[in-house]
């Protein structure tokens, strides 16, 4: 089935396409084996033998469900094997999904908004087993695994404690875009194709279509001869998408996951300290960490991002915390006769504060000369009462 987007491009954004479509493979597989190091399948096992619960009307599932669009070929004979791998290794699969939780209803969302085939909110699964922190050998990053050069073209930003391929949020709308651009500028509309390129580079799935094509042979996906990586990642999509689409039939119970979003956005007017935050608010430090992977050294910045995510049921709680006046910092002493030096200050100006010479103090404090650092312990000198 051919998909094709109604979304208008500007003409500047259009003309950075044939760069990205142009950039090597991006993304690896990393459920080849499914993942390096798994432990053997046990072939007397089954799904059936792990899980138990039911996948409740009106959840995460149900959604996905409606917005299936290939579930035709779940008979194709690659897409059974890997239904096949996965009943096999139902441990595997019941990990993902719940690593999988806080970001599936909002991911399948954003697919549902553009008009995508649903199987695209599954691309995670494949690329990263939804580990927001997941990074390859080969340098690729995040839920859908960025190589580099990739993210620069798509403005996912490096810098100043964070990385927008591990921003879900940021990523996730470039992954989209990203997919929609190359099913746009390459393959008229076909997401199958596209999703190949994502996975091997526009440049390979192109040369494998056009020698198809020279042999009067069909250029679809299915038919193209690609890298074995490529060729296994739209049936390991479609074999995932064919259990959750009708679980009862390969003898699953999903895992209820939430229709609402997990998350909410709070807009960030001025830094914040994630830590700091969870003390105020009395909100996990786990939660919102695990909610923003992409703030790399545990703050965030108006200069870096324009938001932060925080479990839902606690967003009023959080920004009535932000929307608080910021505290003033005062002049603090470490103790009896002592000063701790706060931002700002200068010798010259703790002096002054304290009735003293500037000299009396660098020399009591054995300073050669001014330079002083914040949480610094400067030595007041004692006065008599004769003296002042």
């Amino acid at each position: 089935m051919t998909y094709r987007t109604t979304r208008q491009w500007t003409l500047a954004l259009a003309g950075g396409i044939a760069m990205i479509g142009a950039l090597s493979a991006t993304s690896p597989a990393l459920l080849a084996s499914p993942h390096p190091g798994a432990s053997p399948a046990l072939p007397a096992h089954h799904f059936w033998d792990d899980l138990t619960l039911e996948a409740m009307p009106g959840d995460a599932w149900e959604r996905l469900r409606e917005n299936l669009a290939w579930q035709e070929r779940r008979h194709d004979a690659r897409v059974q094997h890997w239904i096949e791998h996965y009943r096999a290794n139902p441990h595997n699969v019941v990990e993902i999904i719940e690593r999988a939780r806080p970001w599936m209803a909002w991911i399948t969302e954003q697919v549902e908004q553009r008009g995508l085939p649903g199987e695209v909110s599954l691309i995670p699964f494949i690329e990263s087993s939804y580990d927001p922190h997941a990074r390859s050998h080969r340098g690729a990053a995040g839920l859908w695994q960025f190589m580099p050069g990739t993210a620069d073209a798509l403005g996912l930003r490096r810098h100043g404690g964070y990385d927008g391929r591990l921003d879900v949020v940021a990523a996730t709308h470039a992954a989209l875009d990203y997919i929609e651009l190359q099913a746009e500028q390459w393959y008229e509309g076909d997401i199958e194709l596209s999703l190949a390129a994502y996975n091997a580079g526009a440049g390979t799935v192109n040369r494998a279509r056009h020698g198809a094509q020279a042999r009067g042979e069909a250029g679809d996906y299915w038919q193209l001869q690609l890298p074995n990586e490529t060729m296994q990642y739209l049936p390991k999509l479609n074999a995932i998408a064919a259990i959750i689409d009708d679980p009862d039939a390969y003898g699953v119970a999903l895992p209820e996951i939430d229709d609402a979003p997990a998350f909410a956005k709070v807009p960030v007017n001025r830094p914040i300290e994630l830590a700091q935050l969870a003390r105020a608010t009395g909100v996990a430090a786990s939660e919102l960490t695990a909610l923003n992977p992409g703030l790399t050294n545990g703050s965030a910045n108006p200069s870096t991002v324009e938001v932060v995510l925080v479990p839902v049921e606690q967003e009023e709680l959080v920004l009535a915390e932000l929307s608080a006046p910021a505290p003033q910092a005062s002049p603090a002493p470490a103790g009896d006769g002592q000063y701790l030096v706060q931002r700002g200050d200068s010798l010259s100006a703790i002096a002054a504060r304290h009735g003293i010479g500037v000299a009396e103090l660098r020399q009591h404090n054995g300073l050669r000369g001014d330079t002083i650092q914040v949480g610094q312990t400067l030595e007041i000198p004692h006065r008599s009462l004769a003296a002042r």
